[in-house]
């Protein structure tokens, strides 16, 4: 048997950045062409999950190990500290998207639509 522990390549940085700038220009795309407020809720996920493949890869190329100096083996240890942000964002994203879903329903309810041009709740 081969032991290939030693053939750890690491994936660069750059795989990870052009990855969340597609992600990103995908939501964006998706925030600024769609009329239905569901589809501009999706677009805000996919730039809310760019963010955080970038939190995630520059932790796992820069992490600091922070909570663990106090131990004398603390340099072999991985931070943990980009996937907590990841995870923070992910939930005030979960969050957003309550709101979200609760103001597309009393939008409905409402209005019997979902197109946000044919709100015209500011117009006189």
């Amino acid at each position: 048997m081969y032991d290939v522990s030693y053939a750890i390549i690491p994936i660069p940085i750059w795989y990870y950045l052009v990855l969340s700038s597609l992600l990103f220009c995908i939501g964006l795309f998706t925030v600024l062409s769609r009329r239905n407020a569901i589809g501009i809720l999706m677009g805000l996920e996919l730039m809310f999950n760019a963010s955080n493949i970038n939190l995630v890869a520059f932790n796992q190329r820069w992490g600091i190990t922070m909570t663990l100096q106090a131990f004398s083996r603390a340099s072999n240890i991985a931070s943990p500290v980009g996937q907590m942000f990841a995870i923070f964002a992910i939930t005030v994203a979960a969050a957003e998207i309550a709101i979200g879903i609760a103001l597309i329903i009393s939008m409905y309810r409402h209005y019997k639509s979902v197109d946000t041009e044919s709100i015209n709740l500011l117009r006189w």
